[in-house]
């Protein structure tokens, strides 16, 4: 898994997000805010690839999970430790201020 980032759904969402340091970008292929996120995310997935898991749930297909954990606007990337929503963040954000907002994950 190492500098990848996994396509989550529910069936495997919450075995993916139950241990350790996990980032979830919630986004959609139509949203344009997601297509600029994306090559960001993967980035800091390459990046930091040893300390921290990181997921991607298409909205779309994810509906549920999406509403699980109140997603109105995407991109939204939650922050997660040990199965548990710590942090989000709304909107397209540099990859500096993604990295400092996933070393902020107690």
């Amino acid at each position: 898994m190492a500098g990848k980032v996994k396509e989550l759904t529910s069936n495997t969402f919450d075995g993916f997000v139950k241990e350790d340091k996990v980032v979830i970008d919630f986004w959609a292929p139509w949203c344009g805010p997601c297509k600029m996120m994306g090559p960001i995310f993967e980035e800091a997935a390459s990046d930091m690839k040893d300390k921290v898991k990181f997921g991607k749930v298409n909205v779309d297909e994810g509906s549920d999970l999406a509403q699980r954990f109140g997603v109105m606007s995407i991109p939204t990337i939650m922050f997660f430790r040990d199965g548990r929503p710590v942090d989000k963040v709304v909107g397209v954000l540099p990859k500096e201020d993604l990295i400092k907002k996933i070393k902020e994950i107690k």
